[in-house]
């Protein structure tokens, strides 16, 4: 491989605190606020790798413990004001050394007697009144910093509401609630605060995604794009497949897809524009690519492990009914890309540029055993926790393997500090929504608010379904997809289950819903982020993502109405659907992009385009006509351009 195509394929790995405060001139005590980031990260990640190999502790206890860590490190990382902690010191320092010690007194507090504390549910003394209205507040200040206003107002209302009820008119005036009740609730008992989303952070998420960092860090980030390079770049369009392929690779080990951008995208966009592609167009096609790392299975986005426990099954039923419409949406951008690449005449890369295959699956295949460990656990019954667990042991253990994986022990604790911090602004994210969630529960919002949805679709489950979309889309701009979830979870799924949706369809509807922000302007984080890694204009690039991703707006509308995809049903319904849904989407992608062979025309376009709904309806004899449309769309088009290349042949 020559020399430039080597660097195209280094590993770019960020410096981690760890490794910044080691290469420092001075002692590390010199760098106070560092340290104790660093410190602090560590402390957590080793506490949750405990925890999961010795048993769950006390549900509060832990819990808050991972809280309270949550919310010093937030405060460290997002100094007040946007500042630095080397600036000048002001008032604002205080604030925020203030604020720490606040948040570390309230834990202890909570913990010193943890039997009487939780005796004292209903019956609260003044210490707890006051310890949980500051932690409230201290609460919504760490989510301002991580998440944003946006989380905050919204928090901020339903707290506001359930307090307040009987001031406001209409369907939301009610009986009002005590703040002691309030607090009764979000503080004192494992609700609110402390409830589900927080819980499956703490017992569950914050472990995968310790596991994606120490996986990256090993190697597999760059395994993984070698590997779809090697596969898919000397074809056409190569490097836009390899882009997709990388980031469905990366998207088992991470949920997130802004990460999945700066990982893949850094190497994957430079190839595209090297070949022909629009910057914008690449930069979509990378946004895309990686922003299904949140619905690809077996690691999905937070949501994901959260829809478990809200619908009591199985984390592995979640991914199961995830992975075929997941495959669907990374079908329907490969097709994209490759129609795209025909239409322009792209050429494809060399093969002295591209790296071996049998190279790059000798250095690094042995990582993704530590996938399928994953997958094989779950499968065998055993928590999420286990096998994020052992997922992360046998990571380590299999990158001592090969010279090129192995990590040495500044490396590994960088990972474990690397993976602490990331899980910040999802876990105060979580713990914020659970105050929506236990404000609705105590106010009883969510029957109205259902009540309301229902009454505005005018009981037409299509109406209802297109509201919440609406209403997804625009929480997502704000809010994370956790978030969004959560907060659907509460006030809409139940009007949409009550109108006889199967509530896997309906919690995976809002799921993607809240997700498809990241490819929709004008916040469309992940297209953003693209884009400027291509140079390309941030809002045509989140257009291009948009149609590019047209899939995540469409599939979930049709396995609501069509959930054999999501493996509901017998083999024979779940067969038909998952084979008619690929089969939909390439119709509909011939219509979109207007190729097929050659360029197709608007009567070809317009067959393809009647094909798809009739493939995606749950009837047999409308997929067997929409086969009849698709075949006819293939067969006069392939007729068509051999006429016409016999003629020019003439």
């Amino acid at each position: 491989m020559p020399e430039e195509s080597k660097l195209i394929f280094q590993e770019q790995k960020k410096q981690s605190i760890l490794e910044w405060l080691l290469t420092q001139p001075k002692s590390v005590f010199h760098y106070p606020v560092e340290l104790t980031v660093c410190v602090l990260s560590l402390a957590l990640s080793i506490y949750h790798l405990f925890v999961a190999y010795s048993g769950s502790v006390e549900a509060h206890s832990f819990r808050s413990t991972h809280l309270a860590f949550i919310m010093v490190l937030c405060f460290l990382l997002k100094p007040l004001g946007g500042r630095k902690w080397t600036d000048p010191k002001d008032w604002r320092f205080g604030v925020d050394l203030f604020l720490i010690l606040l948040t570390i007194v309230i834990q202890v507090y909570t913990i010193w007697d943890i039997e009487k504390f939780i005796l004292r549910q209903g019956d609260l003394n003044d210490w707890d009144y006051w310890f949980g209205t500051i932690l409230m507040f201290l609460l919504l200040e760490a989510t301002r910093r991580s998440v944003g206003w946006a989380m905050v107002i919204i928090a901020g209302f339903f707290l506001l509401h359930t307090a307040f009820s009987d001031w406001f008119l209409g369907p939301l005036h009610g009986p009002p609630s005590s703040w002691f009740t309030i607090l009764d609730y979000q503080f004192m008992a494992e609700n609110g605060i402390f409830g589900i989303p927080l819980m499956v952070m703490a017992t569950y998420i914050f472990l995968f995604i310790l596991f994606g960092a120490i996986l990256v860090r090993s190697g597999a980030g760059r395994f993984f794009i070698n590997v779809a390079v090697a596969l898919t770049g000397g074809r056409v369009g190569g490097p836009a497949k390899a882009a997709v392929l990388s980031s469905c690779l990366m998207a088992t080990v991470s949920g997130s897809a802004v990460a999945n951008v700066v990982t893949t995208g850094t190497f994957t966009i430079p190839l595209m524009k090297k070949i022909g592609y629009r910057p914008a167009f690449a930069g979509a096609v990378e946004a895309c690519a990686s922003s299904g790392g949140q619905i690809m299975p077996p690691v999905m986005g937070a949501a994901a492990f959260i829809i478990a426990e809200f619908l009591n099954v199985p984390y592995l039923t979640v991914a199961l009914a995830s992975l075929f419409p997941a495959l669907m949406y990374f079908f329907t951008i490969y097709v994209m890309v490759h129609f795209e690449a025909r239409k322009t005449g792209m050429a494809t890369l060399a093969k002295e540029d591209l790296p071996d295959l049998k190279s790059e699956l000798k250095r690094g295949g042995h990582l993704f055993l530590a996938v399928l460990l994953i997958i094989v656990l779950m499968i065998m019954g055993y928590t999420p926790m286990f096998a994020a667990f052992w997922a992360i042991i046998g990571t380590i253990l299999l990158s001592f393997l090969r010279k090129e994986t192995r990590m040495s022990p500044v490396e590994l604790l960088s990972a474990f500090e690397e993976g602490a911090r990331e899980a910040v602004s999802v876990s105060v994210a979580c713990a914020c929504a659970g105050i929506v969630i236990g404000c609705v529960f105590v106010s009883g919002l969510g029957l109205k608010l259902t009540t309301i949805l229902v009454a505005l679709g005018g009981n037409q489950l299509w109406l209802v379904l297109t509201l919440t979309a609406i209403v997804s889309m625009i929480l997502g701009m704000g809010l994370t997809t956790t978030a969004v979830y959560i907060t659907l979870a509460a006030l809409v799924i139940p009007a949409i289950v009550d109108m006889g949706v199967n509530p896997m369809a309906a919690n995976l509807f809002a799921f993607y819903f809240g997700l498809v922000s990241a490819i929709t302007p004008p916040v469309a984080l992940a297209s953003f982020a693209a884009a400027g890694i291509a140079g390309a204009n941030p809002m045509t690039t989140g257009y291009i993502s948009m149609r590019l991703g047209i899939s995540k707006y469409i599939l979930p509308f049709v396995f609501v109405y069509n959930p054999g995809m999501l493996f509901v049903g017998d083999w024979l319904s779940i067969i038909v659907s998952i084979t008619s849904g690929f089969g939909g989407l390439y119709a509909l992608t011939i219509f979109s992009e207007g190729w097929l062979v050659e360029r197709a025309g608007w009567p070809t376009r317009l067959l393809a385009a009647a094909a798809a709904p009739l493939l995606f309806h749950p009837a047999i004899i409308t997929d067997i006509l929409g086969w009849v449309f698709l075949a006819a769309v293939v067969v006069i088009h392939v007729l068509k351009v051999r006429k016409t290349r016999g003629t020019v042949m003439a």
